[in-house]
């Protein structure tokens, strides 16, 4: 299946893959089916994110449609709503309260474009908390509204004890029954009329000059009048009244009366007590409501934290637990042939010296392969980039890959006609292709049939959110399989390191991994189209190249060991003395003059003296405060014809410059062979 037939299929799995184990909210996709008579009357879910389950409280969603789930009456609602969002492209939100997860969601639809899939994304974000500070919030307000209009309302009715009436030309107080309970005085007395003096008497000494003078502005302006003050009654305790009156006066101006009424201020003064408490409980409620809010969300942040560093550690428990299955192999293989190599010698026995080298060296290679692979996973490993032609290159490949497979397999390419040209390390896509092509073999155990197919890709704004790739002109290389399939829950670890999903010792679970970050550092992307039952298809888009196909070199490497020539002599600057030990020996056996320096500082002497120096081979992270990189730039100084050949165990930034080397060096990955060392230094040293 070409990858133009299947974008549709894949357009909204490849939107939204990246986002589905990085969000915490639930995620699906709905597509709608016709019903029995073509309507648009059921969907199914083909896609959710582990969130999906966590917020709505349904598992296993994937593969089910809606009426599977819901009754029919509650199943037309879904319909409706999301057949809305599908024929008319406008957004949906709303907010649903799912009974089963206890739990309030924020549903967020969306059609997914183009309109012809018939999908809907919908997001289900968990606002539960929000909604329950929000109900504390309203049932806290309304306490306390309550309260306060209780307060109001017996205010307002207010609480009359007693009423007066004061002839003021003759200084005569009538009081009735209430008034004089409330100020102590003898019934009897207060009918035969008090006077202002005696009214006064019983008033609160601090409160008796306040009273005085607002009863003559009173009488002085005339009008409403109104006074707080306490007054002690028979039981020698002192009590808060208002006086609430009106003060009477003649055409003249001359002070006629002053009738009024007396307010009983105890109960008053208590309910304002009390709505001043329960303002000032709203208050501080408002204030520990947000407080806790902020609290809670605190906590939920450091809860997905928390989570997030424990997917950190899992991944990194998984990478380091595959890392030391696989390197404690190594080693002991390695340890285990040094050591019988010694007693052997030991022994005089030195005829079964050469098997345990060989084994010791094998491991070595595995060992070297393994790095190689994590490093190309990391984006670190060591490219060397060339233009090239991908059709020429698997055409090149497709007997060593039919070989490979077996004859149970049908080998089949398919290569579009002008396909452009990459700039990628050639050796590094042979890999992957052939990882490719293993990967797809292992999925079809009773044989069946791979395609190997090329192609030229235009992708646009739309499309680079798709493909997570810059807009621009790709070209694709896919190979497609008739096998098992892989899950979307597969397919989404399918990249992770030492991930494999064969049987202990069928697989390291790097593959895919190398061939994402060999994608990756080469400007590329990596996509897997599968299906359980119907196969898969990865394909790698890498950037076009505008320049023309380099023609083909002889490799330098070769099983006879070049020897110097003239006195030649080799710069070695290596902060490991092992290493420099054994590049030294290495030379010297092969007739060159070798010298040393452990740092930068100390190689920048020997290229500023007047040594012969023919070649430097130097390590890229140096001591002494420049790296590899920068010391071959300072020796071209003073040397500009220098040839320098870094040895390095991943590609480091400084080494490269615009993604390549200056004419004259070259790049050697340790571990490396010795025939291939030598090999390169003659190479280098016959360029000069």
């Amino acid at each position: 299946m070409k990858p133009d037939a299947i974008d549709v299929r894949s357009q909204s799995e490849a939107r939204y893959r990246a986002l589905f184990e990085a969000i915490d909210d639930g995620f699906c996709i709905i597509e709608f089916f016709d019903g029995p008579h073509g309507e648009l009357s059921d969907y199914v879910h083909i896609e959710a994110n582990p969130g999906y389950e966590k917020q709505t409280g349904i598992a296993g969603i994937i593969g089910r449609t809606l009426r599977d789930l819901v009754s029919p009456t509650e199943a037309d609602g879904w319909v409706e709503l999301y057949r809305g969002v599908l024929t008319s492209g406008r957004p949906l939100h709303f907010e649903r309260d799912f009974v089963e997860a206890n739990r309030v969601i924020e549903v967020s639809a969306t059609r997914v474009e183009p309109p012809e899939l018939r999908q809907v994304a919908v997001l289900f974000r968990d606002i539960t908390a929000r909604k329950r500070a929000e109900a504390a919030m309203r049932d806290s307000e309304k306490i306390a509204r309550d309260n306060v209009q209780r307060v109001q309302l017996a205010l307002a009715a207010g609480a009359i004890i007693g009423t007066w009436f004061w002839d003021l030309p003759n200084d005569r107080f009538t009081v009735d029954e209430g008034f004089a309970r409330a100020f102590g005085f003898d019934a009897q007395k207060s009918r035969d009329g008090l006077s202002l003096a005696q009214v006064v008497e019983t008033v609160h000494p601090d409160d008796q000059q306040g009273l005085s003078a607002a009863i003559a502005e009173a009488v002085r302006r005339g009008g409403a009048y109104a006074h707080q003050y306490r007054v002690r009654r028979t039981d020698g305790n002192y009590y808060w009244l208002e006086a609430n009156g009106r003060v009477e006066h003649a055409p003249d101006g001359t002070p006629l009366s002053f009738p009024g009424v007396l307010i009983d201020l105890e109960e008053r003064r208590t309910l304002v007590a009390q709505r001043d408490r329960a303002i000032a409980d709203l208050r501080a409620l408002n204030e520990t409501l947000e407080q806790r809010v902020a609290e809670a969300r605190a906590e939920l942040m450091r809860s997905e934290e928390q989570l997030r560093q424990a997917q950190k550690m899992e991944a990194v428990g998984q990478l380091t637990g595959g890392l030391a299955h696989d390197f404690n192999n190594l080693l002991a293989g390695i340890s285990g042939s040094l050591e019988l190599t010694a007693v052997r010698l030991s022994q005089g026995r030195v005829q079964d010296i050469e098997k345990y080298v060989v084994a010791a060296q094998g491991a070595v290679r595995r060992a070297a392969s393994l790095t190689h692979r994590l490093l190309a996973f990391a984006r670190r490993q060591t490219l060397t980039p060339t233009a090239v032609s991908v059709n020429t290159l698997v055409a090149g490949m497709l007997d060593l890959i039919q070989r490979t497979v077996g004859p149970a397999i049908d080998l089949q390419h398919v290569g579009a006609s002008g396909l452009w040209t990459v700039l990628v390390d050639g050796p590094q896509l042979e890999s992957a292709l052939l990882n490719l092509c293993l990967n797809a073999r292992d999925a079809m155990p009773s044989g069946g049939k791979i395609t190997i197919e090329t192609g030229n890709r235009w992708i646009d704004r739309t499309q680079s959110k798709l493909y997570d790739l810059p807009a621009g002109q790709y070209v694709s290389l896919c190979v497609s399989d008739t096998g098992t399939g892989m899950a979307p829950e597969v397919i989404a670890k399918a990249f992770d390191p030492f991930f494999t999903t064969k049987p202990i010792g069928q697989g390291t679970g790097l593959g895919l991994s190398m061939i994402y970050g060999f994608a990756q550092q080469s400007g590329g992307q990596v996509r897997i189209y599968s299906e359980v039952g119907q196969g898969t298809m990865v394909c790698i888009y890498l950037p076009r190249h505008r320049g023309e196909v380099a023609e083909d070199e002889a490799h330098p490497d070769s099983q006879v060991i070049p020897f110097a020539q003239r006195g030649e002599t080799v710069l070695i600057v290596d902060d490991e003395p092992t290493v420099r030990m054994l590049i030294t020996d290495v030379l010297e056996d092969l007739g060159y003059t070798a010298i040393e320096a452990a740092d930068s500082v100390g190689g920048l002497k020997l290229l500023q003296s007047d040594a012969r120096i023919d070649l430097m081979v130097t390590d890229v992270g140096l001591p002494g405060g420049m790296n590899g990189r920068q010391l071959a730039d300072a020796g071209r100084q003073t040397r500009p014809n220098l040839n320098v050949l870094f040895i390095t165990g991943f590609a480091e930034n400084a080494l490269l410059n615009n993604g390549q080397l200056e004419p004259g060096m070259a790049v050697l990955t340790k571990p490396f062979a010795v025939d291939t060392l030598a090999a390169r230094i003659r190479e280098l040293i016959n360029k000069a």
